[in-house]
């Protein structure tokens, strides 16, 4: 949707009509997030307003390090087959609900049987948890997992008010109760997420704000403006091409971090009746399309050159990249070739669904363009963000341009994509092998062995190309220059604690 000046302000109008003088934090996010619930939702906004709503057992530094959260300390078992984590003793939900060791049991179960769960997976070496006192629980595992922690750190390790999500089931994300600084007030879709300063929190002095909007504001243009005029603090993921107009503006910070994602193309290679096309039947046609990408000139013409190009889920400059499969040059003849051997020496029609949002759309145009000299009619069409997920999990889609934020540990980025029974895989892309590969990365604390594995699993995917990668962001905020105290993350989430607002 469009949003242009005087719906903001009528918007903030209502915001301030709510409470006079109220100290108002607003945040423009790139699209609106899909369902408000830790368990069943998966886009990267959604993880923003997360970040101030729900606390997890672990968090990250800046330098992507564990950090306690709701747990205060954790060990594992010398076998690495048992976690054990002991709790803050100072924290109830935003219901009243304690935060405890049985609160914490209750998540792992809700995480891993709720049915319209996709933490499952990230979850699935948990095979009991058990409760040791008030503030203290052990999880068992089936075997050793050394993604686990970082599994904590995000939506799996959320905690949420079992007596919330007891009494609504499937429907807990229309009102989320949590733990953190933060609380949900209302909601309105395509148009404003409120969350209001939560009293009782633990560290509530760390908190400056008495309300925290999130805006979504899909054209950057206007985000952009809109931060310009005042009505909006905090932009998340300013466009690289906005960059310049942004640093030239001395009313506007810009802070960045490198992400630990990518973006590409992911297709439907089995997933219901639109599996059944040429497109997923044929890695012939997938390889085809990567060959005519040429992803330097992407990261130049969209992005700038701020980003970098990509074709693994892990970015060239991350230890988990496997330099036996650099990034490809442009093959335009090599591209015709393998159309040709595949029945389609005239050329092939792709339909591929794409965020309307505005960078989405300027990469998927270049794309557009860059395929069609091999004979790759690329049709767009344009769908709303939790639209455009909600087609691609039900498997009513060919292609689809989409990305992901990316995990601290490498099994975030590749997992749940890429093994049979992922959380994510809504390509339903399915080999034997490369689910053995990834569950032996999971299961080993030896590095080597876990780099081993996912070299060899690249092998596979590089051939097989389920998901085409094209390039990896950098996260870039503007900010209000009255806004201080921000840190940017790796992860590209906004934590507010410490941040304030100079009214003078």
């Amino acid at each position: 949707m469009s949003f242009n000046k005087l719906t903001l302000a009528a918007v903030l109008m209502g915001a301030t009509a709510m409470g006079a003088q109220a100290a108002d934090l607003r945040i423009a996010l790139q699209s609106d997030a899909d369902v408000l619930d830790p368990d069943q939702s998966r886009t990267f906004v959604g993880r923003i307003v997360y970040t101030s709503m729900c606390d997890k057992l672990v968090d990250i530094t800046p330098d992507l390090e564990f950090t306690p959260q709701l747990a205060t300390e954790w060990t594992f078992s010398e076998d690495g087959k048992q976690l054990t984590l002991k709790l803050r003793e100072d924290v109830v939900f935003h219901d009243g609900t304690p935060f405890d060791a049985e609160a914490v049991a209750a998540n792992i179960d809700r995480s891993q049987n709720m049915e319209a769960s996709r933490r499952k997976s990230e979850l699935s070496s948990i095979v009991g948890t058990e409760v040791l006192g008030s503030h203290e629980i052990r999880f068992d595992l089936a075997s050793a997992d050394a993604t686990l922690l970082a599994q904590l750190a995000d939506r799996a390790g959320m905690m949420v008010s079992p007596t919330a999500a007891a009494e609504a089931g499937a429907d807990f994300g229309l009102n989320p109760v949590c733990s953190g600084p933060y609380k949900f007030k209302e909601r309105v879709a395509q148009d404003r997420i409120v969350l209001e300063k939560f009293a009782d929190y633990y560290n509530a002095d760390e908190f400056n704000f008495d309300t925290v909007t999130y805006l979504p504001i899909p054209d950057t243009t206007v985000r952009l403006a809109n931060l310009q005029s005042g009505d909006i603090d905090l932009i998340e993921r300013l466009a690289a091409t906005d960059l310049e107009q942004a640093e030239s503006d001395a009313g506007i910070q810009v802070e960045s971090a490198v992400s630990l994602g990518y973006q590409g193309i992911t297709f439907n290679v089995n997933n219901g009746e639109k599996g059944d096309n040429p497109w997923g039947n044929d890695k012939r046609l997938r390889q085809a399309f990567s060959y005519a990408l040429d992803r330097a000139a992407i990261n130049q013409v969209v992005f700038n050159g701020a980003f970098a190009e990509g074709n693994q889920s892990f970015p060239p400059n991350s230890p988990w990249y496997s330099t036996d499969f650099p990034v490809p040059a442009r093959d335009i003849e090599k591209a015709k070739a393998l159309l040709a051997e595949a029945g389609y020496p005239d050329g092939i029609d792709l339909e591929v669904q794409v965020p309307n949002t505005t960078v989405p759309l300027q990469l998927m145009q270049v794309v557009q363009s860059m395929v069609s000299e091999a004979g790759i009619r690329v049709s767009l069409t344009s769908k709303e963000f939790a639209t455009l997920l909600a087609d691609q999990s039900a498997g009513d889609y060919t292609a689809s341009q989409i990305g992901w934020s990316g995990r601290v540990d490498p099994d975030g980025n590749i997992h749940q994509f890429m093994t049979t029974d992922g959380g994510i895989n809504d390509s339903k892309f399915s080999n034997a092998e490369v689910d053995t590969l990834l569950d032996r990365a999971r299961t080993s604390n030896d590095q080597a062995v876990r780099k081993e594995s996912y070299n060899a699993a690249r092998a596979i995917l590089n051939d097989e190309q389920p998901i085409v990668y094209v390039y990896h962001q950098t996260w870039i905020w503007a900010l209000d220059d009255a806004i201080k105290g921000f840190t940017p993350y790796p992860d590209g989430m906004i934590r507010l604690a410490g941040v304030t607002k100079d009214e003078g």
